[in-house]
């Protein structure tokens, strides 16, 4: 008895994608790598570490010796440490960072939930409402990520003066979440479009509408993708100055804003500075480190389909 020659099919997986992934795996297991990747996270985090490290040390130290020196201190058991430089950056007189940390907040949640809402809606539409000109309007949605910021801005501007609400919250917010939705509803599209359509079907047997599908069906598996831009969103709008700075005023201000501001009027007060960077940095670090697995999970969801 002779036995059948393998087929194309089931030789190919195994010659093709099997060879790659053992390739891949190979090189991402070999010492060297390992060992390459370890120093450049070193690297990337040793200037960090200094600002960390100087936030908490008094201005004189700052200025008399490097950050580095404090571990030597620290051995001694010397005092190194100090919490001035925060309470001076949140409380001083001449800094008063507590209220552009409020305005922050103020600016950013409205920025991320705003355009999360609108692109959901946008997003299922394209997805699964069939209407004439649909790819068409998609393919230019989806182009509108391309265009720059910088060119919108006067014609926004022009627009906030015209109907009277510049130097309000409002222009930030609009502002941000135009800029947002072409992303998320590309994003949010992709991952919609994996759902199974044997799923959706099934509610419209049921008697379900497209609403009912929206919030019972498409809802509950969304929370990936939703998680993936809602970081996205709030280390942008979070970290943004160019923004806040062109459609704001003093009242509407982020911390971003008076950080640039301190650096330009007192660049040798290291010190608040340095506190003042980490006091922006800590929310967002939070954030991504709470939501992390959400979002890797949404950003890969959405990059397999078109």
């Amino acid at each position: 008895m002779t036995s059948a020659a393998p087929t194309t099919e089931s030789v190919r997986p195994t010659s093709g994608l099997g060879n790659r992934a053992r390739k891949a795996r190979k090189a991402l297991s070999n010492p060297w790598a390992s060992t390459l990747a370890v120093v450049i996270a070193v690297i990337w985090t040793v200037p960090t570490v200094g600002l960390l490290v100087t936030s908490f040390r008094p201005e004189l130290d700052i200025r008399t010796s490097g950050w580095w020196t404090v571990f030597g201190s620290a051995l001694q058991g010397e005092g190194v440490f100090s919490l001035q430089n925060y309470e001076t950056a949140l409380f001083g007189s001449s800094t008063n960072m507590i209220d552009f940390f409020v305005n922050s907040f103020v600016v950013t949640l409205p920025a991320v939930f705003i355009p999360i809402t609108i692109a959901l809606l946008a997003a299922y539409g394209f997805a699964w409402i069939d209407f004439k000109g649909r790819d068409v309007l998609f393919i230019a949605v989806f182009a509108l990520q391309i265009v720059p910021i910088q060119i919108t801005l006067v014609p926004l501007l022009s627009a906030y003066v015209s109907l009277g609400i510049n130097g309000t919250f409002w222009t930030i917010w609009l502002s941000h979440s135009i800029f947002a939705l072409p992303l998320a509803i590309f994003l949010l599209h992709n991952f919609m479009k994996e759902v199974p359509r044997s799923l959706v079907e099934a509610a419209r047997v049921d008697g379900a509408g497209h609403v009912k599908i929206f919030f019972t069906v498409m809802m509950p598996l969304l929370t990936p993708a939703i998680a993936a831009f809602g970081i996205f969103q709030f280390l942008w709008v979070w970290n943004d100055l160019l923004v806040a700075l062109v459609m704001g005023d003093l009242r509407t201000f982020p911390l971003t804003v008076r950080i640039a501001e301190l650096a330009g009027s007192r660049g040798g007060d290291w010190h608040v500075l340095s506190a003042g960077a980490f006091i922006s940095m800590v929310v967002p670090v939070i954030v991504f480190l709470a939501l992390q697995r959400y979002f890797v999970r949404g950003m890969l969801a959405g990059a397999v389909k078109g």
